[in-house]
């Protein structure tokens, strides 16, 4: 794909990973329109470029009638990434709020059959996968993509809205011929994360020096934390190479328990603190891992940047970007809220 002769629309283009999918897209010479409503994005991610007009930013929700029609006009390629989202102690608290996504999708979607869209490409979740495949930490499991099938039991109305999604694409692809691709993100963190996600929360707590420092859960959940640029890689990439809906994994395959992620975290800065477990706390399941086989084999790609290498990274990052008045004063919000 020429990505230089490119209109690209990014939705949730100010959020965390979209923005940093901008950055990327911009890197390889697209043209770029962003479209989010800021109520979790942050401007500040693509100010510089909205300043310099490299992009072309609608501050617009999506879910309001005619918003999705407008911001596809003249666009090549979709990456829908706009959602209503945020950590763990969200997606469980906050249901109705999510299941707005069911109504946002379709509206997204269908505007872009109307106009004829060439492409779109959906940030989907490992939340689509079976709850119940996913409950014994001691097992080496990895979720392979043809383990999302009946009897479906996806995480919370935020995993079935990508559910959905993801059944929607691949029914247009198959009935209108539009190119389409979902890539399930298992855990993305780095650079602009943002407190209500595991690692930038317990980054967080050690910054502000809480002691006890709480880990929701009993830290022997399992998780497969990806790396910003490696999740951004692989979008781009399923944009190339798939067109039939194909939905495809970007996860690392490393199993890393929480409790150990929280003692590297404290350890690396520098911070003498004893761990208190809260297993009352939103948790998610217990044994979460990618198999990324597939995004291989269809699309060359595989992470480069392992756990704790990444998870240095965005410590140094966290701490040059932060106030600790700030934090303090947020964390407990943030830790439930977008």
């Amino acid at each position: 794909m020429d990505w230089k002769s490119c209109n690209v629309l990014v939705t949730g283009g100010a959020s965390f990973i979209g923005s940093t999918l901008v950055d990327a897209l911009l890197n390889r010479g697209a043209r770029i329109r962003v479209v989010d409503d800021l109520s979790s994005g942050k401007l500040e991610n693509i100010a510089n470029h909205v300043m310099h007009q490299r992009v072309d930013l609608m501050k617009r929700d999506l879910r309001d009638p005619g918003v999705a029609e407008e911001a596809v006009k003249g666009i090549d390629v979709v990456f829908h990434l706009a959602a209503d989202h945020g950590g763990r102690g969200y997606v469980d608290l906050h249901q109705a709020a999510c299941a707005s996504n069911l109504m946002l999708d379709g509206v997204v979607f269908r505007a872009c059959q109307k106009a004829q869209v060439e492409k779109v490409v959906y940030a989907s979740s490992g939340c689509v996968y079976p709850n119940y495949i996913q409950t014994d930490p001691d097992q080496m499991l990895y979720l392979t993509e043809d383990m999302v099938g009946p009897p479906y039991d996806a995480d919370n109305m935020y995993g079935w809205a990508k559910l959905m999604a993801e059944m929607t694409l691949r029914a247009y692809a198959r009935e209108y011929g539009m190119k389409t691709a979902s890539c399930r993100y298992f855990t993305v963190y780095g650079p602009r994360g943002v407190e209500n996600h595991a690692v930038i929360a317990m980054i967080a707590r050690a910054f502000v020096k809480q002691d006890p420092f709480v880990v929701w859960g009993t830290g022997e959940q399992i998780r497969n934390w990806t790396y910003i640029d490696d999740i951004v890689n692989g979008t781009i990439l399923a944009a190339e190479k798939i067109d039939d809906g194909t939905a495809v994994n970007l996860g690392t395959k490393e199993r890393i328990r929480v409790i150990d992620a929280a003692k590297e975290i404290l350890r690396y800065m520098g911070h003498d603190a004893r761990i208190e477990p809260h297993p009352e706390m939103p948790t998610g399941p217990y044994n979460r891992v990618a198999d990324n086989s597939l995004a291989r084999r269809l699309l060359g790609w595989e992470p480069k940047v392992m756990f704790m290498d990444g998870l240095h990274r965005t410590i140094d990052w966290y701490v040059s970007a932060r106030e600790k008045e700030q934090v303090a004063s947020t964390l407990e919000a943030m830790l439930t809220e977008r």
